[in-house]
This record gives structure tokens, sequence and C-alpha cells, in this order.
């Protein structure tokens, strides 16, 4: 092998798993940022309301053990960790704990795709941050390339829009409207990184699949937007494009969230709850896509990620899209928040 590795690491946001974890939680979601105290009280009180509990945690410990399981298949001896930025198991934690273990090389793979500095630089800041915690006998921690339009992230989305769309009680195919939703970022965010350029070809990947004869009106509209009303974010925001499909005749519509590889609850409040009332409002139908983590592709796509690093003949890069592949290793100014 070229580059031999001791163990991967799995890196995801977090969240909390009940009542008592959703005060610690946000107030690491809110370190260092100004957030009011009412909005913080508002997100509490929708953790609340869905029992305190987000789906993220849970998915990350079943995407572990598979991940575990598939790199045992292909005979690839690494051991899977797993480091939130915001919930416990924290980055930090896991880092210390390899530290202990003697750990001396690892790859990392953030559980989003996509080039931002929310969804990859920052937790590139996160793990720098737990190795000067952990001390001079940290291991050296590198990072999986950026990878929105793997086979392994497209495929297994083209399944679940298929499945949504046959979900619909319209007798019109082409009544209803096709939406894909990724996180807002501000605008100026945007600016300096591709992450509006990535989350668009995976939206015309997908789409060009699920309906090459173009029967229905597809777009990208964007969610979870925070911080200050002036500050300018990627438009439009979800609800209100369903609010405009309605008022344009569209009877239903069909939520495709490509910006989140793996179910959390952001996807639960914005989509199921929000979105879904909106829809209700305006008397469309409304169904969501299931999000692609429990899908097998997925998981071969993270072992994929990982041969494509340590194996000794290099092998082409999996990518569907046009844009120019990520790097195996980002600039250290990319991104910039």
């Amino acid at each position: 092998m070229s580059e031999t590795f001791d163990a991967l690491l799995l890196v995801s946001f977090g969240g909390p798993e009940g009542s008592e974890e959703i005060w610690p939680f946000l107030k690491c979601v809110a370190n260092q940022r100004n957030i009011p105290p009412e909005r913080l009280k508002e997100v509490a009180d929708r953790y609340e309301l869905m029992g305190g509990v987000s789906p993220l945690n849970e998915r990350m410990r079943k995407l572990q053990q598979s991940v575990s399981q598939e790199l045992k298949i292909r005979e690839i001896q690494l051991d899977v960790y797993w480091g939130n930025r915001n919930s416990p198991p924290f980055i930090a934690d896991t880092v210390a704990e390899m530290t202990d273990k003697g750990i001396k090389r690892v790859l990392a793979w953030p559980s989003s795709p996509y080039s931002s500095y929310s969804s990859c630089r920052q937790y590139r800041e996160d793990i720098q941050n737990a190795l000067e915690v952990s001390g001079k006998k940290a291991p050296v921690i590198e990072q999986i390339r950026r990878h929105h339009d793997h086979p392994g992230l497209i495929e297994p989305a083209v399944d679940r829009l298929h499945r949504a769309l046959k979900q619909l009680s319209t007798s019109k195919d082409d009544s209803a409207a096709i939406v894909f939703t990724a996180h807002s970022i501000p605008t100026s965010m945007a600016m300096g990184c591709r992450y509006e350029e990535e989350i668009r070809e995976v939206a015309d990947l997908v789409g060009s699949r699920v309906d090459p004869d173009e029967k229905h009106h597809q777009q990208v509209a964007w969610q979870s937007r925070s911080g200050p009303p002036h500050i300018p974010w990627l438009e439009p925001d979800i609800c209100d494009q369903i609010t405009e499909l309605a008022k344009n005749g569209f009877k239903a519509v069909v939520i495709s969230p490509i910006g989140f590889p793996i179910e959390n609850f952001e996807l639960v409040w914005d989509l199921d709850v929000e979105a879904a009332k909106a829809a209700e409002e305006t008397g469309m139908n409304f169904v969501r896509a299931e999000t692609v983590d429990s899908d097998p592709r997925f998981v071969n796509m993270v072992v994929d990620l990982v041969e494509e690093r340590i194996k000794e003949k290099k092998t082409k890069k999996a990518s569907l899209g046009k844009l120019a592949i990520a790097p195996d290793t980002c600039k250290t100014d990319c991104c910039p928040p």
C-alpha cells in the first residue's frame, strides 16, 4: 500500500437523544455565535415537541457498523470511529481515545459530501482543535475528498425519488413538482465555495434520471436558514416555494432532500412538519423522499473512498458530474467562512 492508515473516523454534526440533552447540544451549536436566546428557545421547543431526539446519532451508529462490516469483507484492516461536533461522542473525545490506543494515522469522512465552510472546512478545524488538545502523541488525520456526484449518492437518491413519486395519490403525473432541497447558507459564504454549484449539479443528475422526459417541473429550494433577517441567504425557502407552486396550479409536490445524505432533525422539522403544513394549507399533496444513508450503495461509497486513498494501484475516481473532482486534500484557505 502506498498510504497506510490505522483507522477511519466518521465525523458528523450531532444531535440530542433525549430532553436532557437538548440544551447542552444547543449551547455547543451556539458557541461563539451571536444567536439570540429567544431563537435558541424556539429551537429547543421544537425538539421537545418531537421527543427531544434527533435521528442523526442512531443513523450514524448504524453507518459505523455497516462500514466496519464492509471493510472486513474487503479485508481492509481499519477500525471505525465516530465523532460529533455538537454532541457525544465529541470529536475531541474520539481523538483522545484514538491517541490513547496508539493510533498513528487516520482518514476522516465528514457526513456531508459538499464543499462549504460548514460542511467541510469547519470539520477540519474541529479535528485540528481536537488534535491540539490531545497533544504530541495524537494521530495524523487526513480528510477524504468531497464527493457530491459519487454514484453511491446519486443512484440511491434516484431510487428514493422514484418511490416517492409513486406514493402520490394525484392522477396526473404532470401536476406534481419535484423540489430538491439543501441547507441554505449565507450568499457571501456561497460566493467563496462551489456549494451551490454542487447542489444544483446533484439536482440535475438525479432529476434527469428520474424524469428524463421532463414531465415534471423541477427546481432547487433551500431550507433551515438561520441568522439575522438582514443577511442574505440562498433562496427560495422551501415553504415559500410550495406556496408559489400552488399558485401556479401544481397539485402535488415531491421533496428530494439531496443536501442531506443522513436523516436528521432539520429534515424532520423543516420538511415533515413545516413544508408538509405549507402544502396542506394550499391543498397540495406532499411526499418527502427518504435519505440515502441506509442504502448499501452509500455504505460501499464510503469504503470506495477509503480504497481510493490506500490502494497502491490507483483506480479512476467515481464521478458522474461535470464539475472538477475535488482534490484528496483541501487547500488550507478553501471554503472561507
